[in-house]
């Protein structure tokens, strides 16, 4: 499997880390101690979307890979 040059999942996941903690640390100077719910919030968002990046790579590996077995299959029975 060829490797990408650019990984969009990868991208992603570096930037809503990224806006995340910029949100948390924007949130503390701007509400003081009123922003720790909505910090905590934010956190639990940046989770979330870690996990669902997580999962759709995954799903995209085991896809990738049940095409490469169809593949492989396909060139046997040709064979």
């Amino acid at each position: 499997m060829a490797k990408q040059a650019f990984d969009t999942l990868r991208a992603l996941a570096i930037a809503s880390q990224a806006l995340g903690f910029i949100l948390i640390i924007t949130l503390e100077t701007v509400m003081r101690d009123a922003a720790r719910p909505w910090q905590g919030l934010t956190l639990a968002a940046m989770v979330a979307a870690a996990l669902a990046i997580a999962l759709v790579r995954l799903y995209r590996r085991n896809r990738a890979r049940k095409a490469m077995v169809r593949r492989l299959a396909d060139d046997d029975d040709a064979a």
